[in-house]
């Protein structure tokens, strides 16, 4: 399957897509969250038409009191702001002190109505829009440090406006004056939400692609080498200008140490401008906007950290299809990506949503870190899921194993990244409901193991006895089982739902079953005394007896007595050893059943000798050679060449034999020297004397003791050869 890496999604902004569209709206309903504005009524309208009237009167006769000077002044400062021109004495600051005196009149005596500063007001609203254009199109340096004055300002102004709104707004359904000035810094306000919008997310998800991408290098971008290190840098689109991350102050690669494949997060500068926008939507009304700007970005850098991580979401009919060996590679990159979620992922965007929202906003970070963790967990608990559900067999046992490891050691970690009150509980449930399923399917496949070893009743003998495959395959599937037994034990107590009437326990073999249950359950009893895990113990004890059994109805597939003793001796062999170089499987089948499988091995050595050698050795018996001490020639040479005809085939058919134990094959041999050679030698020396020298001795001995050894030497190595070859 291709991986696609997932690219960091556009922002679906919570305002109206277009910036002309959001100003005309904003002229007609402002659609401001926090404030609602009330239309006039006909009756206050006509009572403030009177009222302009009359203050039109008196303003005709103030006006004629007023001085040329300054009447000249005024009359320029109002056709410049009319025009939309400030004249020059007039800043954001100066103008602040007349809006703050405004303020401070309206709380101290809410039972009158001041008049309105108006031209103030105008002024402070056209300076404000002033400054948002200049941040939206760069204006330089500005918005280069956090702790910068003219940021500082900016914020206080906008802050400042947001405190003028929801004043005005007492008012604004009795006095035109208020409602129109409301109007008038409710279109500023929005604009200016409307940017810091656009620049709180491009600092959550521009700052942080930055950090986990490799910026191109001068020589290809194309781009001059800036004589400075901003902080943005602009890119031009058709209709507006845009504030970009300069990527070239990043300098850590994917590859590098201080890369981080967890969602990235903005530096220290940026989060400090992060916290100030967040304050000032949030004081502006606009904590909705905010919040779902900030989870939307989080969300997307989550999602790319899992691609980086090298899981990408695949659906669950594709994880149904997908082949084993693709799909177990899949389930390794999930593995390390829930846990570098749980560890990493999900701890690090609380602390950085604990630095944006902090103070009085920090009830919101619990919201939403549980949105962040639920989105980011619900991908990979799907996967898990889905992986509880294909079909089934042994080998998938120990992925499974490894998913549910990762679950039930992760789910402890939300406890640490919530607080106790605030920790989401369908996440947990959702954890330990994917948990329960996974380790279901795990108890199902270690019984599909016993039923494996019950079906598997080949008809074709193992040739020259050797160690079956079903024998190696249970053994290092055991080996690699105990692996997990801590793990497995838990699975069986908590999820152990096998309907038992399917279980190889009700299986039989011969009459030897009753043996096999009583061994499992004195294990189990053994197990438990010891402090062991006593049900996963008792499932190991079962598979070995099953595969006993099994493999006592393979040696009967043998015609040789003797080769079928070879293959039962080559197989406990090999339990024997595996055992002995597992010290969690000797543990688990405990002394006693080592002991036993040991004895066991003895008597099928004892069984390959006599079918074996016990006519050899009848051959040298002093019974029927001699008739009144005298020694019966043809019969002496009779026994000579039976010993010669059944020793040749002995050598002939077990030198194709295969013992591959180096120590067994040894121990085979030597026994077999220690009976047959010495045998063989008292019984040339008792009777070799009495046969004609010559040609005769040649006819009827043709072996020494030496060569006997050297013959034995050659059985069992799995390669037939006939003593005419070997002589020749």
């Amino acid at each position: 399957m291709e991986r696609t890496h997932s690219p960091i999604p556009q922002k679906s902004s919570s305002f109206i897509s277009s910036r002309e569209e959001k100003l005309r709206c904003a002229d007609r309903n402002l659609s401001l969250s926090s404030l609602h504005f009330h239309p006039i009524s006909e009756d206050v309208a006509e009572v403030a038409d009177e009222n302009k009237v009359e203050k039109d009167d008196n303003e005709e006769r103030e006006e004629k009191e007023v001085s040329p000077t300054n009447e000249k002044q005024d009359n320029n400062d109002e056709t410049a702001t009319t025009a939309g021109e400030i004249p020059d004495h007039y800043d954001l600051l100066s103008l602040s002190d007349d809006i703050d005196q405004f303020l401070a009149i309206l709380r101290n005596s809410p039972e009158t109505i001041p008049e309105i500063p108006d031209i103030a007001i105008s002024r402070f609203g056209i300076l404000l829009e002033k400054e948002i254009a200049k941040y939206e199109c760069g204006g330089g340096d500005r918005w280069s440090s956090s702790d910068s004055h003219e940021d500082a300002t900016f914020l206080d102004s906008v802050d400042r406006a947001s405190k003028l709104i929801a004043a005005l707004s007492e008012f604004s359904g009795s006095e035109p004056q208020y409602y129109q000035a409301m109007n008038q810094v409710g279109a500023v306000v929005y604009h200016a939400m409307a940017f810091l919008e656009d620049e709180f997310h491009s600092l959550l998800v521009y700052e942080s692609s930055s950090k986990s991408r490799k910026p191109p290098s001068d020589s290809t971008s194309g781009a001059s080498k800036p004589k400075r290190r901003p902080s943005f840098s602009l890119v031009h689109e058709p209709d507006r200008c845009v504030l970009q991350p300069n990527l070239s102050d990043h300098s850590a690669t994917p590859d590098s140490p201080s890369a981080d494949l967890s969602s990235p997060h903005p530096d220290h500068q940026s989060t400090t401008r992060l916290r100030h926008i967040a304050s000032a939507m949030i004081t502006s009304g606009y904590e909705t906007e905010c919040c779902q700007v900030y989870t939307i970005a989080r969300r997307n850098a989550m999602d790319a950290s899992l691609s980086d991580n090298g899981f990408d979401k695949i659906s669950i009919d594709d994880i149904l299809r997908m082949p084993w060996e693709t799909l177990e590679s899949e389930i390794a990159s999930w593995t390390k990506a829930f846990r570098h979620a749980i560890t990493i992922s999900i701890p690090r965007e609380r602390e950085l949503c604990e630095s944006v929202f902090d103070g009085p906003h920090r009830p919101i970070v619990d919201a939403i870190i549980r949105s962040l963790a639920r989105s980011l967990l619900i991908q990979l608990l799907t996967f898990a899921e889905a992986v509880s559900m294909v079909k089934r067999s042994a080998e998938k046992l120990f992925k499974v194993l490894d998913m549910y490891e990762a679950l039930r050691d992760m789910v402890p970690k939300l406890d640490e990244i919530f607080d106790s009150h605030t920790v989401d509980e369908d996440i947990k449930m959702d954890l330990s409901s994917v948990r329960t399923r996974l380790g279901e399917a795990a108890v199902f496949i270690f019984c599909d193991l016993e039923i494996s070893i019950k079906s598997d009743t080949a008809k074709a003998p193992v040739p020259g006895g050797a160690v079956h495959p079903l024998t190696r395959y249970v053994l290092n599937y055991l080996k690699y089982a105990c692996e997990y037994k801590n793990t497995l034990e838990q699975v069986f107590k908590e999820h152990r739902k096998v309907d038992r009437s399917m279980s190889t326990s009700s299986f039989s073999y011969s009459n030897d079953d009753d043996g096999d249950d009583n061994s499992a359950r004195d294990c189990s009893r053994l197990a438990e005394s010891s402090g062991r895990s006593p049900l996963f113990a008792s499932q190991v004890v079962q598979v070995m007896d099953l595969l006993n059994a099994n493999l006592d109805s393979k040696a009967k597939l043998y015609k040789d007595l003797a080769l079928s003793n070879i293959f039962m001796m080559n197989n406990g062999r090999y339990i024997v050893q595996k055992i002995k170089g597992s010290a969690e499987i000797k543990e688990l089948l405990g002394e006693t059943w080592c002991r036993k499988k040991s004895s066991d091995l003895r008597k099928y050595h004892k069984n390959y000798q006599r079918e074996t050698w016990s006519k050899v050795l009848g051959c040298f018996k002093d019974e029927g050679l001699q008739v009144k001490s005298s020694v019966l020639k043809p019969v002496l040479k009779e026994r000579f060449k039976s010993f010669n005809s059944m020793f040749e085939e002995i050598h002939k058919t077990q030198s194709g034999w295969l013992v591959s134990d180096e120590q067994l094959q040894s121990e085979l041999r030597v026994s077999v020297s220690a009976v047959v050679v010495p045998a063989y030698r008292s019984f040339l020396g008792r009777f070799s004397q009495y046969l004609d020298p010559g040609r005769q001795t040649e006819k009827y001995i043709k072996f020494g003791p030496d060569d006997l050894e050297t013959y034995i030497e050659d059985l069992f190595d799995g390669n037939p050869t006939s003593m005419l070859k070997k002589k020749s």
